[in-house]
Parts: C-alpha cells; sequence; structure tokens
C-alpha cells in the first residue's frame, strides 16, 4: 500500500526528505496495529477522534470511558464502548462506514499512537477497522495524568456560531495543547488507505496558539516528517480544532481554513517555527463542562525549552 498520498509527498519534498519518507514509510505505517498498540489502547480513559461532515469539513472530538473501553480483539479491529458526548460533532457525523481518524494518547507518560480507519457502529458503541496504524514521538506532550470521573453532569452548550466568543480566545490563549482533524478529499470515498482522515496533537508553551479575532497562528515545530496534518491540507484546506479546559473539563470545537505560511517576519519572529499555520475559524461550537476527565498539573515538554514565543 502507498504509505504517503501527494500532498504529504509534495510536503516531504519541499523538506528535501521525500526519498528518505519513501523509505521509512513502508517499514512504519501498518495496515494492523501491532501488540504494543492494542494494549497501549486499552490503557486509555479517553481516544481523541477525526471525522467529516456530509460538506468534507473536518471535527476533532473526544470518546471517553474508565480504562477498558478500548479493546481490540484482533489486529485489525479495535472495539470502543462509548458514545459521542453530548453535543459533540460526532454525534452526527459518526456513522455506518464512517471515514475515522484516532489518536491515542497518554500523556504522563507522553506515548502516543495514531490509526485511521472505516467505523461499523455497535448497540455498545463503535468499531474501527484498521486503514493505517503507526507511532508517534513523545514532543511537545505536556504530561498530566487524565481521571475518569462519570458521575459529572452532562455538558452545557455554552456557544455556537460561526466565530470565537471571549471565553473561547481566552480558552485558547490558555492552552497549550490543542488536537487538528484533517483529511484528504476522497476520505469519505473507498480506496487508499492513506486517503484518510488524521487526528493530531498539538503542543506548545501557554499562549503558543496566536489569537487576532477569529485567525488562529501556530507555530509547526521539527516533527517526524510524516506531514500527514500538513500534507492533507494541501490537498484539502478544512480543518477541524479541539480544545479541553484541563481544569473544567470545558471543550471547544472549531471549524477552520487551513493554510501554511513558509516565510516572512512573523515566522522568524518565533524561534524553533519552521513554518506557521494558519487557521481562520468558521464555526465555534464550546461545552461547558462537556468532559468527564480531570486533569493532574502539567509538566512542560522538555522539548519547548529552545522554543520562543509570540510576545519575544
Amino acid at each position: 500500500m502507498n504509505a504517503f498520498h501527494a500532498g504529504e509527498q509534495a510536503l516531504q519534498a519541499r523538506a528535501g526528505v521525500q526519498a528518505q519518507m519513501a523509505q521509512i514509510g513502508p517499514r512504519v505505517m501498518r495496515d494492523h496495529m501491532p501488540d504494543q498498540h492494542r494494549e497501549f489502547f486499552g490503557l486509555l480513559p479517553f481516544v481523541v477522534v477525526g471525522s467529516v461532515d456530509a460538506q468534507g469539513q473536518p471535527w476533532a472530538s473526544v470518546l471517553a470511558g474508565a480504562p477498558g473501553f478500548m479493546t481490540s480483539p484482533d489486529p485489525t479491529h479495535l472495539h470502543i464502548r462509548a458514545r459521542p458526548l453530548p453535543h459533540d460533532p460526532l454525534t452526527t457525523t459518526l456513522h455506518d462506514g464512517a471515514p475515522l481518524g484516532l489518536l491515542g494518547i497518554q500523556p504522563h507518560t507522553r506515548r502516543r499512537n495514531r490509526m485511521n480507519g472505516t467505523a461499523h457502529l455497535r448497540q455498545d458503541g463503535l468499531t474501527v477497522e484498521v486503514g493505517q496504524s503507526f507511532g508517534n514521538c513523545p514532543k511537545y506532550i505536556q504530561a498530566r495524568e487524565p481521571v475518569w470521573l462519570p458521575e459529572l453532569p452532562a455538558g452545557q452548550l455554552a456557544h455556537q456560531g460561526s466565530g470565537l466568543d471571549e471565553t473561547s480566545r481566552e480558552l485558547i490563549r490558555a492552552a497549550d495543547t490543542f488536537f487538528i482533524a484533517t483529511a484528504h478529499p476522497d476520505a469519505a470515498k473507498t480506496g487508499e488507505p492513506c486517503h484518510g482522515v488524521d487526528v493530531s496533537h498539538r503542543g506548545g508553551a501557554p499562549g503558543f496558539v496566536k489569537v487576532e479575532g477569529d485567525r488562529l497562528t501556530v507555530p509547526d515545530f521539527p516533527g517526524n516528517l510524516f506531514f500527514n496534518t500538513l500534507g492533507n491540507i494541501a490537498v484539502h484546506p478544512p480543518a477541524g480544532l479541539l480544545f479541553m479546559d484541563f481544569e473544567r473539563g470545558d471543550l471547544l470545537y472549531l471549524a477552520a481554513h487551513a493554510s501554511v505560511v513558509w516565510d516572512g517576519a512573523e515566522l522568524e519572529a518565533f524561534e524553533g517555527a519552521q513554518r506557521l499555520l494558519r487557521l481562520d475559524v468558521k464555526h465555534a461550537l464550546r461545552v461547558q463542562g462537556g468532559l468527564p476527565l480531570r486533569w493532574g498539573p502539567a509538566e512542560r515538554s522538555q522539548h519547548l525549552a529552545t522554543m520562543g514565543n509570540w510576545s519575544s
């Protein structure tokens, strides 16, 4: 199978690593989950999910449950015994045969694994059939431990509109983590596994996301050179973002138009950034207390020590 699609390959070529990644890709992009990944998902109290709506807009969502709510009966399937949270876009984008991207992340150990595939609905949740499965490095993850608290009340819709309200802007300015979902334009069609939905983690010091009205600008730090997110954006600019308030459990879902800034004074001003990700918000949905998890204090990633900030 092709490990990378044309958009990802174009970004790799621009970075001068296409030949290198052509060799690495087939070794790390599997059509199944290794046993280590299968066991890993079973340890988690949440999983981040990327999906696509009927208009082709990606959304980043979260499913949560007591550890063990995800199990893998065999290397090509992952059972998830959970249903979308109230007001989560996944309540409308999830259907039988839906293309999904999954990010399993254990922040306090900085482990993360990604997978994309196809949803098959079940009475107790869903099964995801693997298209691609691969691991990710621990860079830029803020170490904080989540605790599953099922007795918390359901979240309340606090804001919905075509742009951000001030409370949403404050949440973003304080964030050291967010998740981004992107998709190949053919994600909803059968075909190449690399033409799927992806959901990824972005981390930085608080304030690493610059907020100007309804425009967000994010530094893109050195990574694994897969260019899954930026490669998707190159061929399909819509993106979905998910911000979490780790103290209160608030969730902020955003639909945005994404673009990449490759040069200029703004990029040069942020030490350590290789490029900038520009995100123009088109729709915002904020749910107060929507996540039945609470988190311990964060330990910053050591990889952020050499990175700059917007104020400098």
